[in-house]
């Protein structure tokens, strides 16, 4: 039973019975917490048909409901809105409704097809927290996606190639002396990172020994022998040089393993990689049909451009003139490759930072002007930087928070606090060690995703952990909370039937209240699809969570000694735990069955 669809349906039988229409658009919408109520039926629009007062026509409204529908217990009416307080009798038949609905909040296959991008990381450094927000959130989104029926196609693309790896390499065979991860026990991402710093460090060296000299800043940093070493490089593994291409693989290889181990205690994955090394190429070939088709330009030094001004932009690099490409070659080719790979495809969600608005708002439009319609199915999935309160956690190199770093101190942190609150009485060590990381990664995955993806946002590792609040902890404790509420029915022989639901005549407030929530999960789950927004299931859980703990503090529920009320509590307990769960699933967040 959908209490939205039906609640539609009487209150255009009763504008049929009153007015002698309907309308093609009701605004229903959940009652103000102030007022009694549930739904709230918005009355201004219909005085067309009524020709009566806003008041007059809510009035008018809610007695013919009362009187005739047999689903309104009560009204009351503020101004133009029609506050309806649904019946008892009928919660506990959309109750039911959900309860027997298997698999309640994933929506049927709709035999659509989508492809969401997260990660997508340079292979010159380990992941960090911007990385972390990066991939929950793509993570969550492909989730949502399913969730509501698509396909999904998780995918990255690696940066594997380019000047940035290059400097690594260089840094490397200047200074590493056949330094590997197996001979130093450093994780292979943090190894590769650690000479992209030393390069870093030797370049800034030696420009300014040069500018010393009297060369000017520009100048010195093109004739810095460390970055010519890595301009050598880039040109030597774009002509294929046998020495060039085994260093790159090696290098490239120590990254992959690291970025493995990260990926799996993220607890993300991916149907497919791409390599800008693999897609550079196509991305050339596509520039240059575009030059001779008038779509592009070069210039006299041999370098092609687009000519966005037209539309507002300005003018754009697509190949140095060297022949080398730029970020947005790589791009064209990818998203070509990516539609020849999958045709069916309704789109592709890029997740990327915001601060890479405009370079994907250039790369749609290049894409539709080489005739590819499917660029208007291209999302940029854009959030804000996270910040860090000072001095909170540990910086491998004094400025970006590395992830393996964060992940383990929230760990650590979950196991400090859980063992202090006595929360793994009765668990083994294995046990308390899958709790722990349950605890640490949920915090810190809820923090980043309760926040509008679009926001900048400041993390702060010790509200996170909390057990009280707006926290990830805080709904996990409540789902264990109800699985030994359910453990101690089950002890006690207490089972409930789909027609035991039916005998409930009267419920509480905050019984009224979670069903309410229950029944708009689904719609809850298809606004974040629909808004890529992992925020909007994060809120849903909290308030979920929130309410059914305050029920659980007013009513003590073994206590009651109507049998058809108590069934009832423990199969609405159920559901609740059911939904929590799958909220958080599609948060990447693992809920504990104890705690």
């Amino acid at each position: 039973m959908n209490l939205d669809q039906e609640l539609r349906s009487a209150i255009q039988q009763a504008l049929t019975a009153l007015f002698g229409q309907t309308v093609d658009q009701l605004q229903l919408q959940p009652t103000n917490q102030e007022f009694e109520g549930s739904h709230t039926l918005v009355c201004f629009p219909l005085t067309r048909i009524s020709k009566l007062k806003p008041e007059e026509t809510a009035n008018a409204i809610g007695n013919y409901l009362v009187e005739r529908s047999g689903m309104i217990a009560k009204f009351n009416v503020v101004k133009g809105f029609l506050n309806l307080v649904v019946a008892d009798n009928v919660w506990a038949k959309v109750f039911a409704s959900v309860y027997a609905t298997q698999q309640y909040g994933q929506l049927a296959p709709n035999g659509k097809e989508i492809m969401v991008e997260y990660s997508s990381p340079n292979t010159n450094k380990p992941l960090h927290l911007g990385h972390l927000r990066n991939n929950f959130l793509g993570f969550s989104v492909a989730e949502l996606y399913k969730a509501v029926g698509y396909s999904v196609h998780k995918v990255q693309i690696i940066n594997d190639r380019g000047i940035h790896i290059c400097k690594s390499m260089a840094a490397w065979k200047l200074f590493g002396d056949g330094e590997a991860p197996e001979s130093s026990g450093i994780k292979g991402d943090h190894l590769v990172g650690k000479y992209y710093v030393a390069f870093d460090k030797n370049f800034k060296a030696q420009v300014k020994e040069l500018t010393d000299k009297g060369v000017s800043q520009e100048e010195a940093e093109k004739q810095a022998p460390i970055m010519q070493l890595a301009v050598d490089m880039l040109r030597k593994w774009e002509a294929k040089d046998t020495e060039t291409v085994a260093l790159w693989k090696m290098m490239n290889g120590w990254v992959y393993s690291g970025f493995d181990a990260t990926y799996k205690k993220m607890g993300v994955d991916f149907d497919k990689l791409y390599y800008e090394s693999d897609t550079y190429l196509l991305g050339k070939e596509e520039v240059l049909k575009g030059v001779e088709t008038g779509v592009f330009f070069k210039k006299e030094d041999g370098s092609v451009w687009v000519d966005l001004t037209s539309d507002g932009l300005d003018q754009k690099v697509l190949l140095r003139s060297d022949g080398t490409s730029v970020y947005m070659t790589q791009d064209i080719g990818t998203a070509i490759l990516r539609f020849r790979d999958f045709p069916k495809i309704e789109g592709q969600v890029y997740t990327v930072g915001n601060e890479q608005e405009y370079h994907f708002k250039v790369l749609f439009l290049i894409l539709g002007k080489l005739g590819y319609a499917w660029a208007k199915k291209c999302y940029h999935l854009s959030y804000g930087m996270v910040d860090l309160p000072t001095g909170k956690m540990k910086s491998r190199e004094g400025t970006v928070v590395d992830a393996d770093d964060l992940m383990t101190e929230m760990i650590e942190e979950a196991e400090k606090q859980t063992r202090e609150l006595g929360k793994i009485e009765g668990l083994s060590d294995a046990e308390a060690t899958e709790l722990f990381e349950m605890i640490g990664l949920g915090a810190l995955k809820f923090f980043l995703l309760k926040v509008d993806p679009k926001k900048r946002m400041l993390f702060d590792p010790n509200e996170s952990i909390q057990l009280q609040g707006f926290t990830g902890p805080f709904i996990q404790y409540t789902h264990a909370r109800i699985k030994a509420i359910l453990r101690k029915a089950a002890s006690m022989n207490i089972s409930t039937h789909v027609g035991d639901l039916n005998e409930v005549v009267s419920l509480e407030p905050t019984e009224r209240e979670i069903l309410f929530l229950l029944t708009t999960y689904e719609q809850k789950v298809q606004e974040a699809a629909n808004l890529y927004s992992p925020a909007v299931i994060a809120n849903f859980a909290y308030e979920l969570a929130k309410t059914y703990n305050q029920f659980y503090q007013a009513i003590p529920i073994f206590n009651e000694a109507d049998q058809s009320k108590l069934k009832f509590r423990i199969a609405m307990s159920e559901v609740v735990a059911h939904v929590i769960k799958h909220a958080m699933s599609l948060l990447g967040i693992r809920v504990p069955e104890r705690m």
